[in-house]
């Protein structure tokens, strides 16, 4: 037997390529160095095809030349890098979620349920833009690259890219770059270790070879239901603007207690333009500015932001401010305040400061069947506004089972915006194979979607952004519900919707239950 016969491999014009029906070219992968095109070789998955486009720039333009477009479900450049981002060490793997050289910024947006699948591999994996030189770089160019948030720099493939996108024209076809640091910020590429971590980096590159090739399995054409209202409400809005508007107004930094609102794409974008997030306000100097998150405070933090003539921007959303007031309200009325709500969240502790020792916390029916009070006919019941009506309909009736004449306030304490957005998840998940959404692992809100899902039979992820996909959830997902908790970004939708896009098609159908039309006036405190 030849040794083609045994491998199923032939060679071409320094290349190898694995003898594969048409109908299984599921991926091509490009390399440039003999070195990482060697170590993908050696381990490369079935239905994978491999080339090498050499070295640089003019190496990649003469690999283009004559070539014809092949039908490949999907493509990606495989190799080493430099690392820009000093955080990230030999080994450490990168996808792309942009490249950019002196032609412009080519987006990447199908490659983002790489990075869930490879850190499901063992793998430390981050994301970000990828900076494309057309030479190597030192160490001044290398500073400065990172200075525009590039986290990695190669040179070839925005290159390679273009080229696959040219080729396969109108046809969807999503690309991934993804890179092993082999050479970690920001030290001169031809110091002694640069061997030992390119040693190191080539060792990893069959294992992101076969998460490549499961990655190319996911793209097929798929329906997304977009559930409305999503994202944003307007006490979140509020309070976000409160921040930006004491940015604006107040010398830096002001400080922030607790995270704004619990999203940490929120936190972190407010971090970078000069925000500092404090758990407690003795954290912060006397006479400082300070913005009280959307949660509310106790009110003994009331009290010390007073005694310490702390500048207060008070973001307290408006809904929970109504909360508040009819804990004194009930208290004033001599009956006892029962709140039902989860422990430890910023709100509840909150609302259970607003009188210490006079609210009690009950978080489930069997709780409530606990719960004693001095006069069981004056006993008034409240909620934490992030809840779903679901989970809170059986405590309450408890509550009025065992106190007669409990005491509710005029209005639902859940909030419109936590209402209708589980009203809109309801009406896609019937109709889903999966439910995706959006929102950090601290939004109660969030948490909610995903159970209200749940509870329609549709199988829900809560996810932070689209890099937490993981390829698996998406194998057989012809229908995807999509939405977002209250304290999610729209933009986080958008990016989940340019990945579905890009992994081979996705037609969006809007499912809105209602249009939110309510605006909350900006907070007292100077800002206004």
């Amino acid at each position: 037997m030849t040794r083609r016969a045994r491998t199923g491999w032939s060679r071409t014009a320094g290349r190898v390529v694995p003898e594969i029906p048409p109908q299984r070219r599921d991926l091509l992968v490009v390399t440039a160095l003999r070195s990482e095109y060697r170590a993908v070789a050696r381990r490369l998955p079935t239905g994978v095809a491999l080339e090498r486009c050499g070295m640089g720039p003019r190496a990649v333009s003469a690999w283009t030349v004559g070539r014809r477009p092949a039908s490949y479900r999907a493509a990606a450049v495989l190799g080493l890098a430099g690392g820009l981002d000093p955080s990230l060490r030999a080994g450490d793997v990168v996808v792309a979620t942009e490249l950019r050289d002196e032609q412009g910024r080519i987006p990447l947006p199908g490659a983002a349920p790489l990075v869930a699948a490879l850190s499901a591999a063992g793998v430390r994996v981050r994301s970000g833009p990828v900076a494309c030189t057309s030479r190597v770089v030192g160490r001044r160019e290398r500073q400065r690259l990172a200075e525009s948030d590039a986290v990695a720099v190669d040179m070839e493939s925005s290159g390679v890219v273009r080229h696959l996108r040219a080729v396969a024209g109108s046809a969807t076809m999503p690309v991934a770059v993804v890179r092993v640091i082999a050479d970690p910020a920001p030290g001169a590429l031809l110091r002694p270790a640069t061997l030992r971590n390119g040693a190191r980096a080539l060792r990893r590159l069959p294992t992101v070879a076969s998460v490549l090739a499961e990655w190319a399995e996911l793209v097929r054409p798929r329906t997304v239901l977009l559930a409305g209202p999503r994202s944003f409400c307007a006490g979140v809005e509020r309070a976000i603007d409160a921040v930006e508007r004491a940015l604006r107004r107040y010398p830096h930094p002001v400080y922030v207690r607790r995270e704004i609102v619990h999203n940490a794409h929120v936190v972190a974008d407010l971090r970078r333009r000069g925000a500092q997030f404090v758990d407690e306000l003795d954290e912060i100097p006397d006479g400082a500015v300070v913005v009280f998150s959307a949660h509310g405070v106790p009110r003994a933090v009331r009290a010390e932001a007073e005694r310490r003539r702390l500048t207060v921007v008070d973001a307290t959303c408006p809904l929970v401010t109504k909360v508040h007031q009819e804990v004194h309200r009930y208290a004033n009325e001599g009956r006892s305040v029962i709140l039902i709500g989860h422990a430890g969240h910023d709100e509840t502790e909150g609302t259970l400061g607003q009188l210490p020792g006079y609210v009690q916390l009950v978080e489930s029916a069997e709780q409530a069947r606990r719960v004693s009070v001095p006069d069981p006919s004056r006993v008034a019941v409240l909620t934490q506004t992030t809840l779903a009506p679901d989970d809170t309909r059986p405590v309450a009736a408890v509550l009025a089972e065992r106190f007669p004449g409990l005491a509710h306030p005029a209005t639902e304490d859940i909030c419109y915006a936590t209402s209708n957005r589980q009203r809109a998840v309801r009406e896609i998940a019937g109709a889903a194979d999966l439910v995706l959404v959006l929102g950090s692992a601290n939004s109660s809100n969030s948490h909610r979607l995903v159970e209200v899902a749940h509870r329609c039979g549709a199988r829900a992820h809560l996810i932070e952004d689209a890099t937490a996909i993981q390829p698996a959830w998406l194998r057989g997902a012809d229908t995807v519900g999509l939405t977002a908790g209250a304290s999610a970004p729209p933009y986080l939708v958008e990016e989940v919707l340019a990945t579905l896009r890009e992994l081979g098609g996705a037609e969006v159908i809007d499912r809105a239950v209602t249009n939110e039309t309510l605006t909350f006036a900006p907070p007292r405190g100077g800002i206004d």
